[in-house]
């Protein structure tokens, strides 16, 4: 029962920080959620670096995937131009030029695993600065939008509440037995219902079109259950439980926002496709 409430909580103090990050000003969202994108590489780095035969620059790593999100940042509210890359491409070519002088036993799996934190992690991180801001040339302003990161995140909470529950009520054939037992087909379709019936209320109050709101939930639901199951390969290779310690109940960073990594370049793609970015 302790841990149920602990749980509850910590989950609880999370969604409302999240909430804080997208509903208040862009700067808050640029420092809470670059803080969380330096927490993810740190435990993710720190994760590889306890394989024998990998060793990565976990403060590299970490310093290059935060430039990463803030050029992102300033590039999307138009604060710079494209200029402002060039220094995470020097963090790039350093490190593979340092494998070069550090004499490790295997730098290939160094290099494979450094670029792995910046791809895997960092990456969709700075894509969230793709869905809050819009610009306009017309008028050469750039517009905080909200809505798009947020439903992303409401959807996935949805999914993530809806398949618990269906899979507990209904859940009896396999979704991937292989990486992760609990999940059923039942969850995920129950998951991915309730998201698009929330899809239909968010549209309703916003008044756009209703399919394009159905597909970026479905969108979300889809990948933000391989984003789940990517992790609980990454967790089964390594032979660990969870990713961390520190989000009492829940694990690491990377438990709490695995569905994310793959969700939000996914609606980028989505959303961009459908010209509405």
């Amino acid at each position: 029962m302790k841990n149920v409430v602990i749980r509850a909580i910590t989950g609880a103090v999370f969604i409302l920080v999240i909430l804080a990050a997208i509903l208040i000003n862009p700067i808050l969202f640029a420092v809470i959620f670059g803080f969380i994108t330096a927490l993810a590489i740190w435990e993710f780095s720190s994760l590889i670096n306890q394989r024998d035969d990998v060793h990565i620059n976990r403060f590299i790593c970490t310093l290059g995937g935060v430039y990463l999100f803030f050029a992102f940042f300033g590039y999307s509210i138009n604060y710079t131009g494209a200029s402002i890359f060039i220094p995470y491409l020097i963090v790039l070519i350093y490190l593979f030029v340092s494998e070069l002088y550090l004499k490790h036993e295997n730098p290939i799996n160094n290099w494979a695993h450094s670029m792995l934190s910046q791809l895997y992690v960092a990456l969709p991180f700075a894509l969230l600065n793709t869905l809050a801001f819009q610009y306009s040339p017309e008028s050469n302003t750039v517009t905080f939008t909200k809505l798009y990161p947020l439903s992303l995140f409401i959807f996935l909470w949805a999914s993530d509440t809806g398949a618990y529950c269906s899979g507990m009520l209904f859940g009896k054939h396999k979704l991937f037995p292989r990486i992760s037992p609990k999940k059923s087909w039942e969850g995920s379709i129950g998951g991915g219902i309730l998201a698009v019936l929330i899809s239909a209320l968010i549209c309703s109050l916003v008044k756009t079109n209703y399919l394009e709101w159905a597909g970026f939930a479905l969108v979300v639901v889809v990948f933000g259950t391989w984003g789940d199951l990517v992790e609980s390969l990454f967790k089964r290779q390594l032979g660990i439980k969870d990713s961390g310690h520190i989000l009492p109940g829940h694990g690491g960073i990377l438990d709490r926002m695995d569905s994310s990594l793959l969700a939000i370049p996914a609606s980028v793609i989505y959303l961009f496709t459908l010209s509405i970015l």
